[in-house]
């Protein structure tokens, strides 16, 4: 594997779920497969437990581990092309990653969206950069458009909790009052289609500007709508409760105290998964 940005890249699912769970049953008994290899994990914005899972995971497999934040220790790093190199950035992001993978045998990238213009984010440059230039294994922190270590966080966790070979799962919404990036929701709604669950996305009843993300759904069964405690009440096993925002209303976060204005525009909060079990 050469990359993993998305639920395509990781092969078989239920082999890498039967995997997840045989390193849960005992997380150290692979502590020779990284001896001698070292994990580069560097981050663009900030992050608490996928820096410390991953990191803790790599150091399980006996890995060495060097953790790099760029803009606090590191030069600042130029990631567009063609630019003047005038300002504050000391070197070009082109120039450094051959740098960084000849320290490293895989690197794991965080880069969010910038949420100023969509097609720039869904280009994805910063990662694709990494995977292009770095002659080493990339996979993704969470980047522009997908996250894929929490969905298959977020799967591992059903397929452990499960009372049926295919459950319902819920994504659904909750009110916020900043706009936020897509990366979770795109990707959990790739991973739960690929695992072929019963997978319902609710939403607001005014969500004409919710489905830019459709995209990520091109080829599965899916369903959209808008009626949650219909769905949550029909034998549903996970809801999903997530937070993105639409690039069409970035910048206007007038929030009444109740919330109402935030949903009606479509903004939505922090991504849960919560368990819902009825018989």
């Amino acid at each position: 594997m050469r990359k993993f940005t998305d639920v395509t890249d990781i092969g078989s699912l239920r082999q890498a779920v039967d995997e997840a769970f045989e390193i849960k049953r005992d997380r150290f008994a692979h502590t020779d497969l990284g001896k001698n290899h070292t994990l580069l994990m560097i981050f663009f914005n900030s992050s608490l437990r996928t820096r410390l899972s991953t990191q803790k995971a790599a150091m399980n497999l006996g890995m060495n581990v060097i953790v790099l934040d760029v803009n606090q220790g590191a030069w600042k790093l130029e990631t567009e092309r063609g630019v003047i190199m005038d300002g504050d950035k000391a070197e070009h992001l082109l120039e450094a990653i051959p740098v960084m993978g000849s320290y490293c045998d895989i690197i794991g990238v965080r880069a969010f969206a910038g949420l100023k213009d969509r097609d720039e984010d869904y280009r994805e440059r910063v990662i694709s950069q990494f995977i292009h230039h770095s002659g080493c294994p990339v996979f993704s922190m969470e980047a522009a458009t997908r996250h894929p270590l929490q969905s298959f966080a977020d799967l591992i966790t059903i397929e452990e909790f499960k009372t049926v070979e295919r459950p319902k799962v819920v994504l659904t919404w909750a009110p916020h009052p900043k706009a936020l990036p897509q990366a979770v929701p795109n990707s959990f709604a790739e991973w739960m289609n690929a695992a072929d669950y019963d997978f319902v996305i609710t939403h607001p009843l005014d969500s004409k500007k919710l489905f830019k993300f459709k995209q990520f759904l091109k080829g599965f069964k899916h369903a959209f709508e808008n009626d949650l405690r219909r769905n949550l009440a029909v034998g549903c096993l996970g809801n999903h409760q997530t937070a993105f925002g639409f690039y069409d209303c970035i910048g206007d976060n007038h929030v009444a105290s109740d919330g109402k204005a935030v949903h009606e525009k479509g903004v939505v909060g922090e991504a849960h998964l919560l368990f819902i079990h009825h018989p």
